[in-house]
C-alpha cells in the first residue's frame, strides 16, 4: 500500500482544520455568545443569541481542545470557502484521493450543515471508509469505496442529554432531493430510522444496544435527530467510542465524525461474521475494507492503535472473540495471512497477549 507525499498530508491535515472553522462560521453568528454550562458533573459548550427570540445550541465538550480553542478564535474565524475548494481539488486531482460521489457528499453536507456532527453523531459505513485514504495518508482502492448509502450512528445517552436537536431532518433531506421520503419501521410504525428516495438510496439512522435483546426489534426515539429514531444494533458501541475528526472531499470540505480506523477495521470483521444468506456481497466488502485497513494501519506504523482496539474487542466477552474469530477465517487465504500476521506483530509489539488468538490456535 502507498502512503501519499507528506505534502498531501499536510494539505489535508489543513483542510480539516479549516472546514472545521468554517463550520462554526456557518452555524454561529457572531451575534451570539458562547456560554459554558455544567451538565451532571461535566461542562458544555453552549452557543446562546438573543434575537429574534433567546436560544441556546449545544456544541460540545468543553474539555474537547478543538471546540475550546475554536471558541477562543470565534470572531477571528474568516470563511474562506474559495481557497478550500482548491485545497479539495488538490487532494483529489493531484493526490489522487477518492472523492465521494456527488449525491453522498450533498447528504452528508446537508446533514452537517443541519447540526447533525455538532451533536456527536458518527458517520458509519462506507462514506465513513472514504474519509481514511486522506486521514491515514494512504491510497486506497476505489472499488471498497462504492456504496448506495450512507449510515449515522449517535449514542442514545447523547441525544438525550444535549438538549438541541436538529431542523425536522426529512425537511433537511428534501432541501437536497424532493423524493426523499420516510420509511416507517417495521415494528414501530409511527418512528423512523431509515429514509429513501426515487433511486433507493437510503440513509439510516443506529444507536448502540447494550440492553436486552428485545430493544433489538424497536426503534429508539433520538431526540436531538430531528423526529428521527434509530435503530438499535449490537457491537455498535465499540464502533463509535472516541471518534476522530475528518473531512469528506466534497466542495469545500465536510468537516465529519467517523469512527477510528482501527475500530472500524475490527467492527467489519465481526460484522462480516454476523452477515448471513443473502448479505454474501455485504459480507465481502466489509472483509475487504477490514483487511486494506489492517494493511493501512500497519504501513502508516498505527500498529499499536490496532492492537489496543483488537484487544479492546477480544477481552468484551466470548461472543466478541467468537465473531472476531470468524472474521478471520472468512478472509481470503492470502488477506488471511497478511492480517494475521499484522495483528501478530501489532500484539506482540504492544505486549498484549490474547488467550486463544487464532492465529496461535490453529
Amino acid at each position: 500500500m502507498k502512503t501519499i507525499d507528506l505534502a498531501y498530508r499536510t494539505l489535508y491535515a489543513e483542510l480539516v482544520q479549516r472546514s472545521l472553522d468554517a463550520s462554526f462560521e456557518t452555524d454561529f453568528s457572531t451575534a451570539g455568545n458562547f456560554v459554558r454550562v455544567p451538565v451532571k458533573g461535566r461542562d458544555y459548550w453552549y452557543f446562546e443569541e438573543t434575537r429574534p427570540q433567546k436560544s441556546r445550541r449545544y456544541v460540545g465538550p468543553a474539555e474537547d481542545p478543538e471546540i475550546a480553542k475554536r471558541v477562543a478564535a470565534f470572531k477571528e474565524i474568516k470563511d474562506d470557502l474559495r481557497a478550500r475548494r482548491k485545497l479539495v481539488s488538490t487532494l483529489v486531482r493531484d493526490a489522487g484521493l477518492a472523492a465521494p460521489d456527488a449525491f453522498s457528499g450533498d447528504v452528508v453536507e446537508a446533514l452537517e450543515k443541519a447540526g447533525l456532527f455538532r451533536l456527536r453523531a458518527v458517520l458509519v459505513g462506507t462514506v465513513a471508509f472514504q474519509t481514511y485514504a486522506g486521514h491515514l495518508g494512504v491510497k486506497l482502492p476505489g472499488a471498497a469505496l462504492q456504496t448506495g448509502d450512507a449510515d449515522f450512528a449517535q449514542f442514545h445517552s447523547v441525544s438525550a442529554e444535549v438538549d438541541d436537536s436538529m431542523p425536522p431532518l426529512i425537511e433537511v433531506l428534501k432541501a437536497v432531493d424532493p423524493t426523499f421520503r420516510e420509511i416507517p419501521h417495521r415494528t414501530d410504525a409511527g418512528r423512523t430510522t431509515q429514509f429513501e428516495n426515487a433511486s433507493r438510496y437510503r440513509i439510516e439512522f443506529l444507536t448502540p444496544n447494550r440492553g436486552s435483546d428485545e430493544h433489538a426489534d424497536h426503534a429508539s426515539p433520538m431526540p436531538s435527530l430531528g423526529g428521527a429514531s434509530a435503530q438499535p444494533l449490537r457491537f455498535l458501541d465499540f464502533l463509535i467510542r472516541d471518534p476522530v475528526r475528518a473531512v469528506l472531499l466534497h466542495r469545500s470540505g465536510v468537516p465529519v465524525l467517523v469512527p477510528s480506523p482501527e475500530r472500524f477495521a475490527a467492527h467489519k470483521l465481526i460484522v462480516a461474521a454476523r452477515r448471513a444468506g443473502s448479505a454474501a456481497a455485504k459480507r465481502e466488502k466489509d472483509l475487504h475494507q477490514a483487511s486494506l485497513l489492517v494493511e493501512a494501519l500497519e504501513t502508516t506504523r498505527r500498529q499499536d492503535d490496532l492492537a489496543h482496539a483488537f484487544a479492546e474487542a477480544w477481552n468484551r466477552g466470548e461472543a466478541w472473540r467468537e465473531a472476531l474469530r470468524k472474521g478471520l477465517q472468512l478472509l481470503q487465504p492470502d488477506r488471511r495471512e497478511m492480517v494475521d500476521l499484522v495483528l501478530g506483530r501489532a500484539l506482540d509489539e504492544a505486549r498484549i497477549e490474547l488467550d486463544g488468538f487464532m492465529r496461535r490456535s490453529k
